[in-house]
């Protein structure tokens, strides 16, 4: 039974990571949003490099050289660099983009995006604050902002992520809380004030 209780928590922690989570915001959020447009294609290539692919090649090759011990990233002072390096994916990632005319959100994303990973760098210093709830709620205000309450129902999923998180021993409660609640907090006062809705 132990042995499948951490399979599970293993899958959730994986299906609801970073590395998914939001490119499939991302996706939602262009196709659905702004899929007449005739540069939906080249902002979604944009935000899929700053959200996935770099990412990908960046954590794959820190752990094959070993910087970091584990794809999650799990100890705190391996966290450092990773998150500088994608401060400035996403700060190069924001430049395309305005360079596409987008809507403003899209734009806002990649700027946020690279501002948190400031916050978040800051506060790894001296905690370790949730990556995985951070990125899922900040996804969900995304979302919100884009599609009203409906997207309110994912935040059902938070609960869940946080006990694989906390079954995994990769944060305790309060990291967990605080990842989720800023995440969610900091991205949509950041997009409505980028957009003015």
């Amino acid at each position: 039974m132990q042995f499948d209780l951490h399979r599970f928590a293993n899958f959730i922690s994986w299906v609801i990571s970073p590395i998914l989570v939001a490119p499939a915001a991302y996706c939602a959020i262009v196709m659905l949003g702004y899929g007449d447009d005739v540069n939906s294609i080249s902002y979604l290539m944009v935000l899929f490099f700053s959200s996935t692919i770099a990412p990908i090649f960046l954590i794959s090759g820190l752990k094959k050289i070993g910087k970091i011990s584990d794809y999650n990233i799990t100890f705190r002072e391996q966290r450092f660099l990773p998150l500088l390096v994608l401060v400035a994916v996403n700060a190069v990632g924001y430049e395309f983009m305005k360079h596409l005319y987008p809507p403003r959100i899209l734009t806002g994303i990649l700027l946020f995006n690279a501002v948190n990973m400031i916050f978040i760098l800051l506060i790894t210093l001296q905690w370790k604050i949730s990556i995985h709830l951070f990125t899922f709620s900040s996804s969900v205000a995304l979302l919100f902002m884009q599609f009203g309450p409906v997207a309110l129902l994912l935040l059902t999923l938070v609960p869940l992520l946080m006990w694989s998180r906390i079954f995994l021993k990769a944060h305790n409660f309060m990291q967990t809380l605080v990842g989720g609640m800023v995440g969610f907090t900091v991205m949509y006062a950041e997009l409505k004030w980028w957009t003015g809705l």
